[in-house]
């Protein structure tokens, strides 16, 4: 069972926009891979140096799971 964690919501939608980044990517031909696959360091980038982990309380692996589950839950918002 993942852990109930509060994420910012800043840190929610990046992982939603690296999703959605990603998923374009995936697509049989991509419009603009370039552009796409530059957004996607960028945003690998940020998801993996936000300040959220740098707290001590933080467990990463199921932290980051869980972040991933809110992440896409948010992406089929959009």
């Amino acid at each position: 069972m993942s852990p109930a964690v509060d994420f910012p919501h800043d840190l929610v939608r990046l992982q939603a926009d690296w999703y959605r980044t990603y998923d374009a990517l995936a697509a049989p031909y991509p419009v603009r891979a370039t552009v796409l696959r530059h957004r996607y360091q960028v945003l690998s980038s940020r998801l993996c140096r936000h300040p959220y982990w740098f707290r001590q309380d933080v467990v990463v692996p199921a932290v980051r799971q869980e972040l991933r589950r809110q992440g896409r839950a948010s992406e089929r918002q959009w």
